[in-house]
């Protein structure tokens, strides 16, 4: 009988949770709508950021409050006052941006175009400066005029979920802007005991639980005066993190 209430309660907390980010989504659709053309750009920017930073933070404090989830995302807290710089994490599932950006007031995300246009996102998204993956040219091109603001960019190297362990082949993106704007490229190392959103997920499906996500600060990188080489460098610095991670998670000492 316990056993089947603890299995009521994980999906409860599951669902629930991912019911309460939706409305938090929706909620901010319609006042991100009208406040979209009335702000000057930059105000529209800061606002949009905070208040999805916020929402993020309230979703995530309400799964740990379940205890059912754990997040230790507080090595971010360290990238708040840094300058302008490309935040390059791995992507094992779907809550990875709002992880990092739970914890980073001012950063503009790289976003699939379809996202752009979703109801629960989009418009969010627009008034908070984020920026459309696609086309290639006008996204590096937006990327490296946000820098001006002083802002943070978060791009996922491999530009989807990870399907391939420990990491995809990485897209050359990332490179381009670090190239193009000369910033630094932070890696952030995202290791969990789950494989819960991740690609081919099915939302029907229940994790074992509780479920736990820690992000750790990698290596820094300067902006890259040879972008291949850099894009192979940063390749096998994450497959070498990662394969160590996993090797200390199976020890216990995620």
């Amino acid at each position: 009988m316990m056993r089947r209430i603890a299995v009521v309660y994980d999906y409860l907390v599951l669902y629930l949770g991912l019911i309460w980010l939706g409305l938090l989504c929706l909620g901010w659709t319609p006042i991100a709508v009208l406040l979209h053309p009335l702000l000057p750009k930059r105000w529209g920017r800061i606002l949009g950021r905070r208040v999805i930073t916020s929402a993020f933070r309230m979703y995530l404090a309400s799964l740990t409050m379940s205890r059912r989830c754990h997040f230790d995302l507080t090595a971010l807290d360290a990238l708040r006052d840094e300058a302008p710089l490309i935040i390059a994490p791995n992507h094992p599932c779907l809550l990875d941006a709002v992880m990092v950006i739970s914890r980073l007031p001012n950063v503009a995300c790289v976003m699939k175009a379809d996202l752009m246009n979703n109801v629960f996102l989009g418009a969010g998204a627009r008034l908070a400066g984020y920026i459309r993956s696609e086309p290639l040219r006008h996204m590096i091109r937006l990327a490296v005029d946000d820098f001006q603001h002083g802002s943070h960019l978060l791009l996922f190297p491999e530009g989807t979920r990870t399907t391939q362990d420990p990491v995809n082949p990485l897209k050359g993106s990332v490179a381009l802007i670090a190239h193009q704007a000369q910033v630094r490229v932070q890696t952030v190392l995202i290791e969990t005991d789950t494989h819960y959103l991740s690609k081919g997920w099915s939302l029907f499906r229940k994790p074992a639980m509780p479920i736990t996500y820690r992000l750790r600060l990698g290596r820094c990188f300067d902006a890259p005066q040879n972008t291949q080489a850099f894009m192979m460098e940063l390749e096998d610095y994450f497959t070498n993190e990662l394969v160590q991670g996993s090797a200390f998670h199976r020890m216990g000492t995620l």
